[in-house]
């Protein structure tokens, strides 16, 4: 599958209050490949993230859904082409994982209509593509942090979207549940050909895992491309505040950040 819908952010200028977070930012995002937004704590990553799910009003610029400025787009419209993991998302206490990723077919359908073939097979999809569908019957609040961001992602799945935004999707999460979640996305992206957005911390996971990063610094666009061309000491320098040296990861060929602390200068 190919993606066939696209989103762009225009001069944007986002804001709380008086307080500038992101001045003059544009970004073309590649249809049908993933990208991470990468950047320092309280540089604005979160915030770009809202602007382009259209939870946040820009002050200035445009966020572009389809060449099309999104706020002037129905909101069942816009579900339907794009969906949201926020970051620590919280479940209804004792909602069950059907219940909880059914919740993503509600764009597609009308007041009081019943639930199509279409509404269940999609949602049997989902389950079976995150790999719980043996967990279907339990509450949610009684699965693993791994598990229940299988189940977030489930019920994104299941709105049935060409974009997906995540911010954070391994917080929280111990190293093998964080590799756990990104090799789901990778094949998320590979067979349903899902354009995947996403927030990181770990700079090392995004270059492993994206085709192309974001790094914003001060709430600005510092640098964009491909991981092996835009990882460099300078970068990590500048966006991050830290000294370090690259080397290649041997596993995936991507770009390793090794960082020098003041204890172990030579």
């Amino acid at each position: 599958m190919t993606a066939s819908h696209t989103l762009a952010g225009r001069d944007l200028t986002l804001s709380y209050g008086e307080r500038t977070i992101i001045d003059g930012l544009t970004l073309d995002l590649v249809p049908g490949t993933i990208t991470s937004v990468v950047g320092a704590n309280g540089c604005g990553k979160s915030t770009l993230l809202r602007a382009l799910a259209r939870l946040l009003q820009p002050q200035a610029g445009e966020v572009l859904l389809d060449g099309e400025p999104i706020r002037s787009k129905p909101s069942r419209d816009v579900a339907r082409t794009l969906g949201l993991l926020p970051q620590s998302p919280i479940a209804p206490e004792g909602i069950t994982v059907t219940d909880l990723v059914g919740r993503g077919r509600t764009p597609h359908q009308k007041p009081l209509s019943r639930w199509s073939q279409h509404d269940y097979a999609a949602v049997a999809s989902a389950l079976d593509a995150t790999g719980i569908a043996d967990l279907a019957d339990r509450p949610v609040d009684e699965l693993s942090g791994g598990q229940r961001q299988r189940v977030w992602i489930a019920m994104a799945l299941a709105q049935e979207t060409d974009i997906l935004l995540l911010d954070e999707p391994t917080t929280f999460l111990d190293v093998a549940h964080q590799v756990e979640v990104l090799d789901l996305l990778v094949d998320l992206n590979r067979d349903r050909g899902t354009t995947v957005v996403m927030v990181l911390h770990d700079l090392n996971l995004a270059a492993r895992y994206s085709d192309t990063l974001v790094a914003v610094r001060a709430g600005q666009l510092h640098a964009c491309g491909a991981p092996n061309e835009i990882v460099t000491p300078d970068l990590v320098r500048e966006v991050f505040g830290l000294d370090s040296q690259i080397i290649t990861d041997p596993v995936s060929g991507s770009p390793i950040v090794t960082p020098i602390g003041r204890h172990h200068v030579r």
